[in-house]
C-alpha cells in the first residue's frame, strides 16, 4: 500500500507534463531516435557487406526510363545540390546571419552544415562502400558511396533552414521547398547511378538526426524558439 501511495504523486506530476510535451517528445523520437536507429541498421548491413533487396531493382527501374532530357535535368539538379547551388546559398545565409549579428543562429548554421559534412567524410572512410556498377554512369565519383554526401548536404541544409524559419511566417514554404529540394537531389543521385537507395536513406537519417539533435542542444527546443526571429 505504501508503494501505491508513493506512485500516486509521481503519476500526478507525470501526466500533466506528458500532456504538455508529448508533441516535442514525438518529434524528438521521429527526428532523432528513429533516424539513428535506421542509420545503425543500414550501417550494420553495409559493414557485413550484405545486399539490400531494394537497391538494384530501384536503380534499374530508373535507368530504364532514362532519356537525354532527363540526363541533363538530373545532372543540373545534382550540381545544384553542391557546388553551383547549395554551397553558394549556404555562404550567403552565413553572411546574412553575420550581418544581422545573429551569432547563435550563425553558430547553429555552421555546425549544422559543417558538422554534417565532417560526419559524411568520416562515415565514407569508415564503411568504404564501392559505388554502384550496374551501368556506365554519366559522371564518375572518386569517393565512397555510403552514405550519400549530396543527400546529407541537401537534407542538412533544408532541415537547418526549417529550424531557423520555424518561428516565422516562412515556416511552411521552407518545409515544402526544403524537403522538395532534398528529395530532388537524392533522386538525381539515384538516376545518375552513383548511389544506392540505401546510401540515400542513410544520408537522410544521419543528417536529420544531426540537425534536430543540434537544435535541441543549442536552442533547448526542437526549433528556434525566438518568436520575433527574422527570415534568414
Amino acid at each position: 500500500m505504501k508503494t501505491l501511495f508513493m506512485l500516486v504523486p509521481i503519476r500526478t506530476r507525470f501526466l500533466p507534463w506528458l500532456k504538455t510535451y508529448w508533441v516535442r517528445l514525438l518529434v524528438l523520437f521521429l527526428g532523432v531516435a528513429l533516424p539513428l536507429y535506421l542509420f545503425s541498421e543500414l550501417a550494420e548491413e553495409v559493414l557485413e557487406q550484405e545486399a539490400f533487396w531494394f537497391d538494384d531493382p530501384l536503380l534499374l527501374f530508373l535507368h530504364r526510363h532514362a532519356t537525354p532530357a532527363l540526363d541533363q535535368f538530373m545532372t543540373l539538379i545534382s550540381m545544384l545540390g553542391t557546388t553551383y547551388g547549395l554551397i553558394p546559398a549556404a555562404i550567403l545565409i552565413g553572411v546574412r546571419l553575420t550581418w544581422k549579428r545573429r551569432w547563435g543562429d550563425l553558430w547553429f548554421w555552421t555546425l549544422a552544415l559543417g558538422g554534417s559534412g565532417l560526419l559524411n567524410v568520416a562515415a565514407k572512410h569508415t564503411f568504404r562502400r564501392p559505388r554502384p556498377a550496374l551501368w556506365e554512369p554519366l559522371h564518375h565519383n572518386a569517393t565512397y558511396s555510403f552514405p550519400s554526401g549530396h543527400t546529407m548536404a541537401a537534407m542538412s541544409f533544408a532541415a537547418a533552414v526549417i529550424v531557423l524559419l520555424w518561428p516565422t511566417r516562412w515556416r511552411w514554404p521552407a518545409l515544402f521547398f526544403g524537403l522538395g529540394f532534398a528529395v530532388l537531389v537524392a533522386l538525381s543521385r539515384l538516376y545518375l547511378g552513383v548511389h544506392f537507395p540505401s546510401d540515400i536513406l542513410a544520408g537522410w537519417a544521419a543528417s536529420l538526426a544531426w540537425v534536430i539533435g543540434l537544435s535541441v542542444v543549442l536552442y533547448r527546443h526542437l526549433t528556434k524558439p525566438t518568436p520575433r526571429a527574422e527570415p534568414v
